[in-house]
């Protein structure tokens, strides 16, 4: 009885079963170090004992789950850190190793402050503005795709305001999120998911730019049919996304997610989320080719920092109690590559328009590398202004637009489900029950709703980089993660926030496309690492899956006159859903994985007991090609059930 009051008691207080007693505050900046070893026990033996997995799927759990993360904004995901004498260092044998080569629980790694536990208030404040900075790439990043598709290429002042509103809207739904939600310090922002539909349904006849708006010296951005023109491209993909996250909702308050999570696999994960970023070599190309040089700068002070710096600590000032002022060490390359290379090759850009090394004539190249080109923006933009739903006008619908965003729906829903157990597994609490990830995942149906209903043009989503930030710093705490949720709120509502990323050069964002696609598709394969790819059946599904998700769309985009049904709403369907390279990909994946037979385990364990007595390991590895596929039955299919 007493061990499952205090089970009840650690999943009422970290998943809302019950409302959360007051905590503690900590006294001066240090932890205390029995309490959090007893909260990690209390988790660590109840949460044990409680069955969630059959025995079967108990085996698997604590594999590490899907996330589109991005490798340039944290350590490994195997890594962990140990404070040493005041220096943050990168423990490389991965935080289930201890000396010796003895295996450890992750929640068994010391946390500075744990989920439940208050840190001081101006630590908190730091710490937000870290989770900010680290999301910052992911959130002006998706703006500035969807500007030219919605014909605001030549318009940066409202470049701004969406950066702005996509900024208001991800810290409300960070709030949301953490305490109404899953209950993990866990942040929201902008999704990749939703940018394929998106640019495949503006890239519609119907939602086409006229050539005019495409000519800078043709736009006036202040006259009534332009603000027309971008406005009702938004609008149509605000009702979209609102109409979808009502489908992403019930599939989380419904507990729907458990269900369909038992057919999804690796084979269906693996294409979907990098043909997330595949078909966006273009517009990454197209802006890195504005200036190459800029962009390869740029580039390679990313791959500088992220990969060769990362583990190179910078003194740095602090503050700790008696210990007063102090100089520590802080792995500041690690934590902040995309920053710093945005900020080093923008500062590059402006001293070379300052001294005219770049060319000021519009049409020659290079000539967009300018910091001028913008300029103007930070003066015309306004000290404070307040996003609010239907800034942009009443939202309307399209049957094409709503079944576009789905597709990226359902692939938002199994990034975030893969978060949550990260999250949960780096902050020391237990695995999410079930009735907390359906919650989780309600909640982020709902703060797409809200950020359709705002205007950012997208949705929002759990974001891996900030995971993984939280395996860095080793701050857990949630108290941190609703900081960052109030300094996103208060960066969407200063206009010249907004203004000043919109300003950054292009060929120095096409730059941080290059990387960062590059790294979401590569993360995107990795999945495949829990499948066995000597297997026939698996190569032959990821192999035609992800390459009919490349050549149908564009074919379709080609030839989009010989797919006309005669019923306008139907050819649009049809249209947005196949030049979607992700819902082609993944659909494939899921049907296959799904249809194509597979070993059984009893013939499996059969083949492997006669493999033991009959094979001639030399003779056999000989024989080239999938030979090692005929002594063992290596078909098995894997899901993500597991978690739920």
């Amino acid at each position: 009885m007493s061990s499952r009051l205090t089970l009840d008691f650690m999943e009422g207080a970290l998943f809302g079963v019950f409302e959360e007693g007051p905590v503690q505050n900590k006294s001066k900046s240090t932890p205390s170090r029995t309490s959090l070893s007893t909260s990690e026990t209390l988790i660590s033996s109840n949460w044990s004992s409680f069955t969630l997995f059959s025995s079967r799927e108990e085996a698997k759990r604590s594999r590490p789950q899907v996330a589109m993360t991005s490798a340039i904004t944290s350590c490994e995901a195997s890594q962990a850190l140990q404070r040493e004498d005041d220096v943050l260092n990168c423990h490389t044998e991965g935080p289930n190793r201890k000396k010796g080569g003895q295996s450890r629980s992750p929640s068994s790694n010391n946390l500075v402050y744990s989920i439940l536990e208050v840190p001081p208030w101006y630590l908190c404040i730091l710490m937000g503005i870290q989770h900010f900075l680290t999301a910052l790439g992911g959130l002006v990043s998706v703006p500035l795709i969807l500007a030219k598709d919605l014909c605001l290429q030549h318009d940066p002042l409202t470049q701004s305001y969406l950066i702005s509103t996509i900024f208001f809207v991800s810290g409300f739904c960070t709030l949301l999120q953490v305490f109404f939600g899953v209950r993990l310090p866990i942040l929201q922002g902008g999704t990749f998911a939703f940018v394929a539909p998106s640019l495949a349904m503006l890239s519609l006849p119907t939602w086409k730019c006229p050539p005019w708006t495409l000519n800078a010296s043709l736009v006036n951005t202040s006259s009534p049919e332009f603000t027309e023109e971008w406005q009702k491209r938004i609008r149509e993909l605000q009702g979209a996304i609102m109409v979808a996250s009502c489908v992403q909702m019930l599939v989380g308050f419904s507990g729907l997610i458990g269900f369909l999570m038992r057919y999804i696999g690796p084979l269906t994960i693996a294409p979907t989320i990098s043909l997330v970023a595949l078909p966006l070599f273009d517009s990454a190309g197209n802006n890195a080719g504005i200036h190459w040089g800029i962009a390869a700068m740029t580039i390679f002070l990313i791959v500088l920092f992220s990969q060769y710096l990362k583990n190179v600590a910078v003194p740095m000032p602090i503050y700790r109690g008696q210990k007063k002022c102090r100089v520590s060490k802080f792995y500041l390359f690690q934590v902040f590559p995309v920053l710093l290379a945005l900020c080093i090759s923008w500062l590059l850009c402006f001293v070379l328009t300052v001294t005219n090394t770049l060319p000021t004539a519009p049409t020659a190249y290079g000539h967009l590398a300018r910091t001028d080109t913008k300029g103007d923006v930070l003066s015309r933009a306004p000290w404070f202004r307040f996003p609010y739903p239907g800034q942009w006008g009443l939202p309307t619908i399209s049957l094409a637009g709503v079944f576009g965003i789905i597709a990226g729906v359902i692939s938002s829903m199994v990034e975030s489900v893969g978060d949550y157990y990260a999250c949960a597994r780096l902050v020391g609490a237990p695995p999410p029950p079930r009735h907390a990830v359906n919650r989780g995942i309600g909640i982020e149906g709902l703060g797409c709703l809200l950020a359709g209903a705002w205007g950012t043009g997208n949705g929002t989503t759990s974001y891996s980089e900030n995971v993984g930030a939280l395996g860095i710093t080793r701050v857990g705490s949630r108290t941190v993660m609703v900081a960052a949720g109030c300094v996103l709120l208060l960066m969407g509502v200063f206009g010249k926030i907004g203004a000043a990323f919109a300003t950054i050069p292009t060929p120095v964002i096409g730059g941080m496309f290059l990387v960062m696609f590059g790294v979401i598709t590569a993360v995107g394969i990795s999945n495949l690492q829990y499948v066995d790819m000597n297997s026939s059946r698996n190569l032959f599904i990821f192999g035609f899956s992800i390459y009919c998700g490349l050549a149908i769309p564009n074919w379709v985009n080609q030839n989009s006159e010989k797919l006309q049904t005669g019923i306008l709403q139907l050819d649009q369907v049809i249209q947005v859903l196949l030049t979607t390279g992700m819902f082609v990909g993944g659909f494939l994946g899921f049907l296959l994985d799904n249809t194509i037979p597979e070993c059984s385990r009893q013939a499996a364990e059969e083949e492997e007991e006669e493999e033991e007595e009959t094979m001639l390991s030399l003779s056999l590895s000989a024989a080239g090609g999938l030979a090692g596929e005929t002594s063992r039955c290596t078909d098995s299919r894997v899901g993500l059930g597991v978690l739920l």
